[in-house]
């Protein structure tokens, strides 16, 4: 990505964060933005695998079934399915991203605009379908940091829908360019903002973020003369930054990370997924309140 693209890339997303600042602290706003910024990943990657792997051949999109019909829940069927054994997850055409923001922009007939609720069982139904499957712990509790009750978005139900929609439109606003294989702008996107609430925040709570360039360094250390690693370990991982810097120098087969922070480490799973790490190679080693669970 050319500096360019980063500075525009940059203001995109802090105009986002626009949406919500002075109505919570960074540390606070950062669970909304990361967590929505994730959901439109989920949603985007998950309608290029269907219209590209299992319906490539159809004269419609997935986006297009219609979900009421016998043929609609059959193809959805059988769509479910391939989804969940590929990608881990499912969503319903009415579950995607960029219908939830059509809908709360009022601009699905016979729809109203309010999309609280909708968000609350997407985010859930996400969860929900990867359990009892191999990335059930990838996505179990993922999103709970991200509170559609709080009065912190706003004190009536109205005023709160009105700042999840702009943030959501927003965001829709931003190409992360999924088609691109070689591209990482979104979890470049991911790693900005994490560093950007983390300067701002983390100290208060006596969390520090490391700085890319130290990420970087370490990681080429380490890798030094090494072509393979079969397992990479942050005691403190954090966001997980810093294993994931390692995996560009040199090919880690296994990521294991701890975390005292449920929410921090939420953010490392997000983190993980958005770079490509697969839920196969994704293993878990969280400390919580002095318990090590693995």
């Amino acid at each position: 990505m050319s500096e360019e693209q980063k500075r525009i890339l940059e203001k995109q997303l802090w105009g986002v964060a626009n949406a919500l600042r002075g109505k919570m602290n960074a540390d606070e706003y950062k669970n909304y933005i990361l967590g929505f910024i994730f959901y439109k990943y989920l949603s985007e990657k998950l309608e290029r695998y269907v219209n590209e792997k299992i319906i490539s051949g159809e004269d419609f999109t997935f986006a297009q079934i219609k979900e009421k019909t016998k043929q609609g829940q059959e193809d959805i069927g059988h769509i479910k399915i391939a989804c969940i054994g590929h990608l881990g997850y499912f969503l319903k055409p009415t579950e995607l991203f960029s219908y939830i923001v059509k809908k709360g922009k009022g601009e699905i007939k016979d729809q109203p605009k309010f999309i609280l609720e909708d968000i609350k069982k997407i985010l859930d139904a996400i969860e929900k379908t990867s359990a009892n499957t191999d990335s059930e712990d990838d996505f179990k509790g993922l999103f709970d940091d991200v509170d559609l009750t709080s009065t912190k978005l706003g004190s009536r139900e109205s005023e709160k829908n009105e700042v999840v929609v702009e943030v959501l439109t927003l965001l829709s606003g931003i190409d992360f360019k999924l088609e691109d294989a070689k591209s990482d702008l979104l979890g470049d996107a991911y790693e900005y903002l994490i560093g950007e609430f983390a300067a701002g925040a983390g100290k208060k709570g006596g969390e520090f973020y490391t700085p890319a360039q130290v990420s970087r360094l370490l990681a080429q250390i380490v890798s030094l003369d090494k072509k393979r690693l079969k397992s990479a370990y942050d005691a403190t991982c954090g966001s997980g930054s810093l294993l994931l810097r390692l995996g560009e120098f040199t090919d880690v087969v296994n990521y294991y990370g701890q975390e005292l922070n449920p929410t921090t480490y939420n953010l490392a799973r997000m983190n993980m997924i958005l770079h490509g790490v697969h839920f196969d190679h994704l293993r878990r080693n969280v400390k919580i309140g002095g318990l090590v669970i693995t």
